[in-house]
């Protein structure tokens, strides 16, 4: 693959991984689109994505670090018997990892198969909307829950939703920031949460995925994983830095229609 197209495709990853655009569904309709040299068939690409994601992983890590300081530490004290807010939180995190991990671990192969799709990854786009659509429709009823009181049940509901990330066209954070508001969180409680979910998940498929780049890889994509993992960080910290100020007083409704446009747009040009 050549190093310009992974940098085209770790600044897209970048920045549809946190805006919810579904990176997954743009980073295989755009290769198709732009006739790009990369191998969107099978699970040889899925190392290539899993790097890119590590990339964004990284600059969730680096934003958030100080509270990712207090949720590891709080969780250890939990080990040893002292109950506390961060470390209550970091089982949280846990717990809504779950669901999304064992799916994904279940089903890679299947799941990777629709890399091949970009048809499918198009139409995807448009239910994507429709969830984001969901979410602004839910928002209307008063908030009643808040980010440091998150239960088991409201973590298990968001990590349920994190399992339509796996397929390309369904956003993560679309998803996981819906299933937040479905808790009663506000969008800024929810998108919070939908970010630091992002980060366990991630390196879990990395450490599972990341090895099979060494030494050249499959097809050769050590270099490029590289180069697009971190042009995908550069780029996700600054898309994190502006969404943490949006949901403060925005919902998702541009972000589904900007969705719709782009599933209509694929659905167009490959149909």
């Amino acid at each position: 693959m050549p190093l310009l197209d992974a940098g085209l495709l770790g600044i897209l990853q970048g920045l549809t991984e946190l805006f919810p655009f579904s990176s997954l569904g743009l980073l295989v309709i755009f290769p198709r689109l732009m006739h790009l040299t990369v191998p969107t068939s099978g699970t040889s690409y899925l190392p290539f994505l899993v790097a890119l994601h590590v990339g964004t992983a990284t600059a969730l890590i680096i934003y958030f670090w100080r509270e990712w300081v207090r949720i590891i530490g709080g969780w250890l004290a939990t080990l040893r018997g002292q109950p506390n807010a961060p470390g209550r939180l970091g089982w949280m995190l846990i717990l809504g990892t779950i669901p999304a991990g064992l799916v994904g671990l279940l089903f890679k192969h299947d799941l990777a198969r629709l890399f091949g799709k970009p048809l499918m990854a198009a139409i995807f786009l448009l239910v994507n909307g429709a969830i984001m659509l969901l979410g602004d429709y839910i928002a209307r009823a008063p908030r009643t829950n808040r980010f440091g009181r998150l239960g088991w049940r409201d973590a298990l509901t968001v990590g349920v939703m994190q399992i339509l990330a796996l397929i390309p066209g369904l956003s993560r954070s679309g998803a996981t920031i819906t299933g937040g508001i479905f808790t009663g969180l506000d969008f800024e409680d929810a998108a919070h949460f939908s970010f630091l979910l992002a980060t366990p998940i991630i390196l879990a498929a990395g450490l599972a995925e990341l090895p099979k780049l060494h030494n050249g890889g499959v097809h050769g994509l050590l270099a490029p994983a590289i180069v697009g993992g971190v042009l995908a960080g550069i780029t996700a910290w600054f898309a994190v830095r502006y969404l943490m100020r949006y949901f403060e007083v925005h919902r998702l409704t541009p972000f589904a229609l900007i969705s719709f446009a782009l599933g209509l747009i694929g659905l167009v040009f490959l149909a």
